[in-house]
């Protein structure tokens, strides 16, 4: 009986025993089979940590490759308030740790412990973003294990205001000016991404990094500016504003051949690193964006159109008064009283005769006229498309009452651009062909494609022949005019035109100018050409003021690109008959 029993309670013990097991062999094949790959994922979900891995925003550089902008590596200082605070000696522990971090960073012990205890559970918390290489290294060396570190690409300008006004900046949005803004998709970048795990403390385990999407950089951007001539020019101009006391001042290098520009200048202008400090309405490029009246820098173009068109030549004849009176009582005068002159085409050019080119000018109609002045790049932006840039104006000609039909040709009554200008000269310069205006050379993506090449046609404006006749009667001009010792440049032949415009306010002309001289040098084969604007100046009020400027700029444009003097004499043409 008692062998029955003890069998029985074994039996029923071993069944017990089975049952157990086999509960724990089901839950154990429920985990680690069925529910494995759910259980997995939750716990690498615990465990893991995800990571932005940044692209670098290409470089901005110039036509040598000195960088305008670039990016620096800076750090964004990270901590996990869950790990620092919930160690059994956390609350003094961490304090401490603070204290050390803060002495490093320059911020207040305080406030960062503020930033810690917010959220006790999370994982995740800035301390402090964008510090540079050398406070990343020190906080690193503090070997806080609850601390952690982010690599962020920031922008800088190692240059400051240099070509500010071209290269633009970025914000907390983004780019918000210049080429920065407008290459944007030469120069951004991709970011990607990392997984890493950690441990229960926080800490990354070793060997868990895992990249799930590759970053890509942006591209680098190379400009046409020379960066030390731009320097030289940005630094002339500055004297130049504060000499004349003027609201602007623009100054644009542009190289014959090409249409490069070499230099863009406008002064006031922003530094990138801080545009905060800047004017409002100097974030941008005047030199693109300031449509204003050239004066007499225009009768340069209507000469061109006036030999190319077979009406005139330098030495045509005309009897200029001193005033051409209009049907409404009006006239056209000149800025000196005289009684009629007998003046050649050259002479009414060295002396800025109004009256002279208003009778010229009538051997063409007006719409052959205002043709010609589209065709040297007026009305219309050039083709680097800068952001905000003005296309200036040329009234159609049904617009043109008695006394614009004559002032157009001298400069009042339309607007342009200190660029358009400067690319106007150049078609006259280039032999008669204007080429199209170029800032951005191309985009060097980071596989060695160049994408963004220039763009546009080289169109001819006149004949080589109208082109040459107009240069020499421009040298006139520096040769035996009334600017001559501050424009000639010794060893060289310069072809230039000064301008003063009245500005209108309201539709009434005043006593505000805007002051203009272009040119190009060497006269014989010209390599480059340089404008020069003063808006609103209060000191000076005449282009006799910036003749200097312009003496300045091109000679140290001859000098940087080591331009060979001229080998021969400026021609000799009548100025009277």
């Amino acid at each position: 009986m008692r062998t029955r029993r003890s069998r029985l309670r074994i039996s029923i013990a071993v069944l017990a025993i089975f049952a157990v097991v086999s509960v724990f062999v089901v839950r154990l094949v429920d985990i680690q089979l069925v529910q494995a790959q759910e259980l997995n994922a939750a716990a690498l979900e615990k465990r893991a940590q995800e990571l932005v891995t940044y692209g670098v925003r290409g470089n901005i550089v110039d036509t040598n490759g000195a960088v305008l902008a670039g990016s620096v590596e800076r750090y964004d200082i990270t901590a996990s308030p869950r790990s620092a605070l919930g160690r059994t000696n956390g609350a003094a522990a961490v304090t401490a740790e603070l204290e050390s971090i803060a002495a490093v960073t320059g911020q207040n012990p305080t406030d960062l412990l503020a930033v810690l205890t917010e959220d006790p559970e999370s994982d995740f918390v800035y301390l402090k973003k964008g510090v540079p290489l050398e406070e990343f290294q020190k906080v690193r060396d503090l070997d806080v294990p609850w601390v952690y570190f982010e690599l962020r690409p920031s922008r800088t300008y190692p240059n400051g205001e240099l070509a500010g006004n071209l290269v633009g900046f970025l914000g907390t949005d983004g780019p918000q000016a210049g080429v920065e803004l407008s290459e944007n998709d030469c120069l951004k970048s991709t970011n990607g991404t990392a997984v890493y795990e950690k441990g229960e403390d926080g800490t990354r385990l070793p060997g868990s990094l895992v990249t799930t999407q590759e970053p890509k950089d942006g591209g680098t951007l190379k400009l046409t500016i020379d960066r030390d001539l731009q320097f030289y020019v940005q630094q002339r101009m500055a004297q130049a504003y504060n000499e004349f006391g003027a609201e602007w001042v623009t100054a644009v290098v542009q190289r014959v051949d090409d249409g490069h520009l070499m230099a863009v200048v406008d002064y006031p202008t922003v530094d990138p690193n801080d545009p905060s400090l800047a004017r409002r309405d100097a974030l941008g490029s005047r030199a693109f964006s300031w449509a204003y009246e050239p004066g007499s820098t225009m009768k340069t173009l209507t000469a061109a159109s006036l030999i190319d068109a077979g009406v005139a030549d330098p030495y045509t004849q005309v009897m200029a008064p001193g005033r051409i009176y209009l049907s409404d009582g009006g006239y056209i005068k000149d800025a000196w009283a005289h009684e009629d002159t007998p003046y050649t085409l050259t002479g009414a050019l060295v002396d800025s005769s109004n009256t002279a080119f208003s009778i010229l000018s009538a051997g063409l109609d007006a719409e052959t006229r205002r043709n010609y002045m589209l065709a040297f790049g007026l009305n219309q932006a050039t083709e680097v498309g800068f952001l905000s840039e003005s296309e200036g104006l040329v009234h159609e000609t049904q617009d043109w009452d008695e006394r614009t039909n004559y002032t157009v040709q001298f400069g009042q009554g339309l607007t342009l651009t200190t660029v358009q200008l400067a690319s106007a000269y150049q078609a006259i310069a280039n032999d008669g062909v204007r080429t199209p205006v170029v800032l951005v050379e191309g985009c060097e993506q980071p596989d060695g494609t160049v994408t963004d090449l220039p763009q546009g046609e080289e169109r001819r404006v006149i004949s080589e022949d109208a082109a040459r006749q107009t240069l020499d009667m421009m040298e006139s001009i520096v040769s035996v005019g009334g600017n001559h010792d501050m424009l000639a440049i010794p060893g060289y032949r310069i072809a230039a035109k000064s301008g003063t415009a009245e500005v209108a306010e309201n539709g009434v002309y005043g006593d505000k100018t805007v002051i203009s001289f272009a040119g190009m040098a060497p006269a014989e084969d010209p390599q480059y050409v340089v404008a020069v604007s003063a808006g609103i100046p209060t000191s000076m009020y005449n282009s006799t003021a910036i003749a200097t400027t312009f003496h300045d700029v091109m000679a140290q444009t001859l000098t940087t690109f080591r331009v060979p003097p001229s080998g021969q004499q400026s021609p000799s043409l009548p100025l009277h008959w």
